[in-house]
């Protein structure tokens, strides 16, 4: 597995907006947006594509095209759907799944109680949308679930991450011989008592959407 941290002063200025409590749920999600088309820049550098013949006003060339089957974007659900539109922003023509998956707060691991998915995911590439690699139950176990339907590629894009998260899932999906990337824009300090990454944002889908 390979985690990429973008470094990019249009990011980090992003990210530190993010972090501030005084942040209001429409800024926030303006911003997360915006800063999810930044890394979504980074983390299609190995999209497929295939040559594609085309007619310019002056002369034909040839240029390239994504190729089918088309990209899956797949943001779990609920706080990765604040995420979408900065994807789609950067890859309209993408097809979308969902996985509603959750984070028990007494033992900390990952469940699944909703999923929208080909059941064939075979020659796909996969964007997992997930803000917070915290404990990195939720993504570990979601990656999973996309390689047993067939995924060949995947890369996990999130605002931030956690030390703990990420040994997590290269312990975890040791198992598995599809490649992984992880494209995030920070990597913070560590995980506190109750799983919370620090200093972190809080609460990424409450802060999108509020508390309900």
């Amino acid at each position: 597995m390979q985690v990429h941290v973008l470094d990019h002063p249009l990011v980090a200025h992003k990210l530190t907006v993010l972090r501030q409590t005084t942040t209001d749920s429409p800024t926030f999600r303006r911003l997360t947006e915006e800063l999810v088309t930044l890394l979504a820049y980074e983390a299609t550098r190995e999209v497929r594509v295939e040559p594609a013949a085309i007619e310019t006003p002056v002369a034909p060339t040839t240029g390239v095209r994504l190729s089918t089957p088309a990209p899956l974007v797949v943001p779990i659900l609920r706080a990765g759907l604040g995420m979408l539109e900065g994807m789609q922003r950067l890859l309209p023509t993408a097809e979308v799944g969902f996985l509603g998956m959750i984070r028990n707060e007494e033992t900390l691991q990952a469940e699944t109680y909703a999923e929208r998915l080909p059941e064939d995911l075979s020659g796909r590439q996969c964007y997992v949308l997930d803000p917070m690699l915290a404990t990195g139950g939720t993504l570990a176990m979601a990656i999973d679930f996309l390689v047993k339907r067939g995924a060949d590629h995947i890369t996990a894009i999130t605002l931030l991450a956690a030390p703990e998260g990420v040994r997590r899932i290269e312990s975890e999906l040791e198992h598995i011989d599809v490649p992984v990337t992880v494209v995030t824009a920070a990597v913070d300090e560590r995980l506190d008592e109750n799983g919370y990454i620090v200093p972190g944002l809080g609460d990424a889908g409450d802060r999108l959407y509020g508390v309900v």
